[in-house]
């Protein structure tokens, strides 16, 4: 484990590598799960504003679904988690030649917004868990991402590099610097 202020990084981070593979997952994990991508509170109004902006890409179920209960639901354990369309893939989604996408990052890819989509999704296959004092950084294994480890093992990339943009959108550049120093002098 590897501790920089107030988070808790797991040494998974280095160990498993890791490179998305559309082609063979589809975008599976915005679709399957047992609820939404987990919601920041601060999130949540960014994404209402910009609804306008990420209904026309959002598919006819997504937006039903949103103009009924809004742009956030809660999981199990009370927290804000994206809507569910049918309780199967999130709100947020729309469909292109088999792969499942987020309406979010198009807006924000075509400049329409600023925000990019949550965290939680930008930072997949890692998970925040909010501890007492410190935040958990922990890689989150799921079967639906086996083509991304295997993709990561012949490219040799560990889920810290891959993951290098969200982690220092998250945590900042000072933060990711440090992990990879910590991380290095593990070679």
């Amino acid at each position: 484990m590897v501790i920089i202020n107030d988070t808790l990084v797991s040494e998974n981070l280095n160990k498993v590598h890791f490179i998305c593979d559309l082609d063979k997952c589809h975008g599976d994990c915005c679709v399957e799960g047992d609820a939404g991508a987990p919601l920041e509170e601060d999130e949540i109004s960014i994404i209402e504003d910009a609804l306008d902006e990420i209904m026309p890409y959002m598919t006819p179920e997504g937006r039903e679904v949103v103009e009924k209960t809004g742009v956030f639901d809660y999981d199990m354990d009370g927290s804000y988690v994206t809507p569910l369309v049918n309780n199967r893939e999130c709100a947020f989604v729309y469909f292109e030649n088999g792969i499942s996408l987020c309406a979010i990052e198009k807006a924000w890819a075509e400049g329409k917004i600023d925000f990019q989509k949550p965290i939680s999704c930008h930072l997949y296959p890692v998970r925040l868990k909010q501890l007492t004092s410190h935040t958990a950084v922990n890689y989150d294994q799921w079967s639906i991402c086996n083509a991304a480890l295997l993709k990561g093992k012949e490219n040799q990339v560990p889920v810290y590099k891959f993951l290098k943009e969200p982690l220092i959108r998250k945590f900042g550049s000072e933060w990711y610097n440090q992990l990879t120093v910590a991380f290095e002098k593990e070679k």
